[in-house]
């Protein structure tokens, strides 16, 4: 799927909206490492480096998403797109 530059802020915010909706937090935090889905405490967090170039916070976020399991989930046709082909690399 071709994305132009300016479509990765809408994308970003909505997959984080998706990802509140499945009940998971969405950190963006400073420091040396990648970032992705994981358990704080009880917790559904999704932490992603801020230093990242928009297109990689993307990614991540579409890569923790699979994992929260987004197959009983209604998503826009774009997003599911996005996330199906994010796992096929």
């Amino acid at each position: 799927m071709k994305i132009k530059e300016k479509e990765f802020e809408t994308l970003l915010q909505d997959l984080k909206q998706i990802a509140n909706e499945l009940g998971a937090k969405v950190r963006f935090e400073r420091g040396d490492f990648k970032g992705g889905y994981c358990i704080v405490k009880t917790d559904k967090t999704i932490v992603i480096n801020k230093l990242s170039t928009l297109q990689k916070k993307v990614m991540i976020l579409t890569s923790a998403l699979k994992e929260l399991g987004i197959e009983d989930k209604y998503l826009p046709a774009k997003i599911r797109e996005l996330i199906e082909e994010s796992t096929e690399k």
